[in-house]
């Protein structure tokens, strides 16, 4: 329907946005959902999901679930995600009984597995690593590989569960005897990714490309930097292959690109997520249009936003520390408060675990480097641990 936002008014009606997921990215979109007072609708498997509280009504049940799914979508007016990990039967029964569904079931189907992920990259001529795909792990020990690697489960991992670099035949004990696959281990400058925001009408827009630091055991982003640190040519190379791949998928909403940089300055492609994401956080805060506001104005199909940053921004991730797990508590906060321009975003998670994504802080700064040495305090400064 051309020009969707002139027949249905979204704003202050009877419209209802669901959204499979209660967790902290739609704990974020929220904040724009009661911006623009649209009326929203939360499926979670979980009573104390972040959006359990806040959101027009929260609905309990299996994301994994057919007839849960369908329930649920047969209640709401569009559908939309906040994780990948739902059940794509439902949504393409949905979809075919008109229920306008962004990211469109097909592109989840191909992404939340990252064997025919890999597969489309290859397919459609985007850059990326050597792959292998295995239907068990007993099945990859018995084929003559060579070592190292990367493996990922093909599905279900996250924040760094289910990857693992493989160095020996004893590194696969201990492994899930799953589906998964294997990739050529890269040596690569930087970690890298662009946002690519997509509506109805085929408007595009990508936000700044921004460098991810990585926690080196728990294979987590600790640090997000925008805009990254990299010359324009590799800046331009880096957007020309997001915005390929968006081509290929003609999804309509956002799309994470997470990409290596080579050591000679080629652009890989290392996987992609169909919603909002960890690597687009600064935009809360240093962006003219932050990339929930723009998940709304995609999958809606109103016009896109400005994806320019107004000043220099690096996301800090919390995660819970090491040897607690329990109540959560943010020690040191007020120290971190006193520091000029920056903003904590806790999630809202009441236990703590080690490693787990319990909130992130956002500094912005005119001078990257300035950015940079204050997040360092930051991280060095607050705790997450338990009572």
């Amino acid at each position: 329907m051309k020009n969707q936002q002139k027949v249905i008014n979204y704003f202050s009606s009877k419209f209802k946005l669901g959204v499979l997921g209660g967790g902290q990215l739609g704990k974020m979109l929220l904040s724009e959902t009661q911006k623009y007072d649209i009326y929203t609708c939360i499926l979670d498997g979980s009573l104390e999901a972040p959006c359990s509280q806040i959101c027009n009504e929260f609905h309990h049940g299996d994301l994994l679930d057919f007839e849960t799914v369908y329930t649920f979508g047969k209640k709401v007016d569009l559908l939309t995600i906040e994780i990948e990990h739902v059940n794509i039967d439902a949504l393409f029964k949905l979809e075919e009984e008109g229920l306008e569904i962004y990211p469109q079931p097909s592109v989840l189907q191909t992404i939340q597995h990252k064997g025919r992920q890999k597969d489309f990259f290859v397919k459609h001529g985007i850059p990326t690593s050597p792959h292998k795909r295995f239907s068990t792990l007993n099945e990859l020990k018995n084929e003559p590989i060579s070592f190292p690697f990367v493996w990922k489960s093909a599905q279900f991992g996250y924040d760094g569960t289910g990857v693992k670099i493989v160095k020996t035949q004893n590194d696969l004990d201990g492994l899930a005897n799953t589906a998964c696959i294997i990739e050529e281990l890269i040596p690569f400058k930087n970690e890298l990714a662009v946002i690519v925001a997509r509506n109805k009408e085929g408007e595009v827009k990508t936000y700044p490309v921004v460098e991810m630091e990585f926690h080196p055991e728990a294979n987590q982003v600790e640090y997000v930097i925008c805009p990254a640190r990299i010359s324009n040519e590799v800046a331009k190379k880096a957007i020309d292959v997001a915005l390929k791949v968006a081509e290929s998928f003609q999804h309509i909403g956002l799309l994470a690109v997470e990409l290596f940089q080579t050591k000679n300055d080629e652009i890989l492609v290392n996987e992609v997520a169909p919603r909002t994401h960890n690597s687009g956080h600064f935009s809360i805060e240093a962006s003219y249009t932050n990339q929930f506001e723009q998940h709304l104005r995609s999958i809606l199909n109103l016009p896109l936003g400005n994806t320019a940053s107004k000043v220099a921004g690096i996301m800090v991730n919390l995660v819970g520390e090491e040897g607690f797990a329990g109540d959560v508590v943010y020690k040191n906060m007020s120290e971190i408060l006193k520091m000029d321009n920056v903003t904590p975003h806790i999630y809202g998670k009441k236990q703590t675990r080690p490693f787990r994504k319990m909130g992130h802080v956002t500094v912005v700064n005119n001078d990257i480097a300035e950015a940079r040495k204050i997040a360092e305090q930051v991280k060095k400064t607050i705790r997450v641990i338990s009572k």
